[in-house]
C-alpha cells in the first residue's frame, strides 16, 4: 500500500493506494466523529464497507450528463431529509463524475461538510478525487460552477479497477499521459498502482505549492483546453482521458507551432499518447472553428485563447494565441470516424492488483 501525504495551510490528508484501502473507510470515519455519514455511489451498495455509523445509500449515475446543478440540488434535498449536520461525512463512490458532484454538494451543504472518497475507476484514482476540485458543467462549457472542498480521505482500492472494462481503463491513461509532460517520470512500463501513485504524488506536490490555481496548478490542465472541447463538441462520446490525450498531442503541436519546443519533443507527445493506445487523431466529425469557439469558454482564458504548453523553460500558460494559428494547427492535426478513434484504441497494460 502506498500513502501520499497531501499537506495544504488549513488543511492535509492522506491518499491511500492499493488493494483492500476501502476498509479503512470507517476507520475514517471514526477519525472524524461523524455520528452519520450519506454514501452517494454510482456502484453497487456491496462495493462500499460500512462507514461504522449510521448511513444513508443513494445511488448516483456516473458521465458528464450527471454533472449539473439539478444533481448536486437533488442530494443536498436528501441530505436535509436524512439529517445531516456540519459535524457529518459524505462519501462518494464511483469515478469523476460522482467525485465532482458529491465533492460540490459536500462543500455547498451547511457551507461545508466532510467528504471522503472512495474513487472506482483509474481516471479517478489518478486524478479527479485529488486536490480539491469540485465542479458541474454548464451548457456553455465543462466545470464552469465549481469550489474548492478539499476530501478528509482519499482510498483508491486498486481491487475496483479489475471489474472496468477496457475502455474505461483507457479513460484514466489519458491524465497518466499527460504526467509524463509535466513533471512525472516515465511511467509507460510501470504497473498501474505505480503508476496511480507517481500521477497523485506530482498532483499532491503542485497542489501545496498553488491549492487555488494562482499559479503553477496551471500544469495539471496540459492538455485539457482542447480535450474539454472534444468532449462538448461530440456530446460526450468522447471521454474525458481520450480527448485529453487528443488534446495532449494537439498542445505539442501548438507549442511546436510557436517555436516554443523541437520536432523531436513534439513527436514525443504523439508517442506517448500512442504507447498507452490512446486516440491521437481529431474526430472527423469536428469542425476546427467549433473547436474554438468552445476553447473561448476555457476557465483560462482571461484574454483571447489561453493553453498550458511546454516550452523552453517548461510547462507554462501561454496567453493570447492567435486563432488563425490554433486553426491552423487544428486543419493538419490527422483525423479519424470518432467510432474509429475509440473502437481502435487499446490500453497499453491492465490492471494487475497483485503486481500493486
Amino acid at each position: 500500500m502506498a500513502s501520499i501525504p497531501l499537506r495544504l495551510k488549513d488543511h492535509s490528508y492522506d491518499v491511500l493506494i492499493g488493494p483492500g484501502v476501502r476498509t479503512s473507510l470507517a476507520e475514517v470515519v471514526g477519525r472524524l466523529g461523524a455520528g452519520r455519514a450519506v454514501v452517494v455511489s454510482a456502484r453497487p451498495r456491496e462495493w462500499v464497507p460500512d462507514t461504522g455509523v449510521d448511513t444513508l445509500f443513494l445511488p448516483a449515475r456516473d458521465g458528464e450528463r450527471a454533472k449539473t446543478l439539478g444533481t448536486v440540488e437533488r442530494l443536498c434535498g436528501e441530505f436535509v431529509r436524512f439529517g445531516l449536520t456540519r459535524s457529518d461525512v459524505v462519501v462518494s463512490c464511483g469515478g469523476g463524475t460522482t467525485t465532482d458532484v458529491v465533492g460540490l454538494a459536500a462543500a455547498l451543504y451547511h457551507r461545508g461538510v466532510a467528504v471522503v472518497h472512495l474513487p472506482t475507476t483509474l481516471l479517478a484514482q489518478v486524478d479527479a478525487s485529488v486536490g480539491g476540485k469540485t465542479a458541474v458543467n454548464l451548457p456553455a462549457g465543462k466545470n464552469l460552477v465549481g469550489a474548492y472542498w478539499q476530501p478528509s480521505a482519499v482510498l483508491c482500492d486498486t481491487d475496483y479497477l479489475s471489474t472496468l472494462p477496457r475502455r474505461e481503463l483507457l479513460n484514466g491513461y489519458g491524465e497518466i499521459a499527460r504526467c509524463h509532460f509535466i513533471g512525472a517520470p516515465d511511467l509507460r512500463a510501470l504497473p498501474p498502482a505505480e503508476q496511480i501513485a507517481a500521477s497523485v504524488a506530482l498532483k499532491a506536490r503542485v497542489v501545496e505549492a498553488d491549492e487555488r490555481d494562482a499559479g503553477p496548478r496551471h500544469i495539471l490542465n496540459y492538455g485539457h483546453t482542447l480535450g474539454h472541447a472534444l468532449e462538448l463538441a461530440t456530446g460526450f462520446a468522447l471521454r474525458h482521458g481520450e480527448a485529453v490525450a487528443v488534446g495532449t498531442v494537439f498542445a505539442g503541436r501548438l507549442a511546436g507551432a510557436l517555436g516554443r519546443i523541437g520536432g523531436e519533443r513534439v513527436a514525443e507527445h504523439h508517442d506517448v499518447v500512442r504507447a498507452y493506445g490512446l486516440p491521437a487523431a481529431l474526430p472527423a466529425e469536428t469542425e476546427p472553428a467549433e473547436l474554438v469557439r468552445l476553447m473561448r469558454h476555457d476557465k483560462k482564458a482571461l484574454s483571447g485563447l489561453t493553453f498550458v504548453l511546454d516550452g523552453p523553460k517548461g510547462v507554462e500558460l501561454v496567453y493570447d494565441v492567435p486563432p488563425e494559428l490554433v486553426t491552423r494547427v487544428l486543419d493538419r492535426m490527422p483525423r479519424a470516424p470518432l467510432a474509429e478513434l475509440v473502437g481502435d484504441a487499446q490500453p497499453a497494460a491492465t490492471p494487475d492488483t497483485a503486481r500493486s
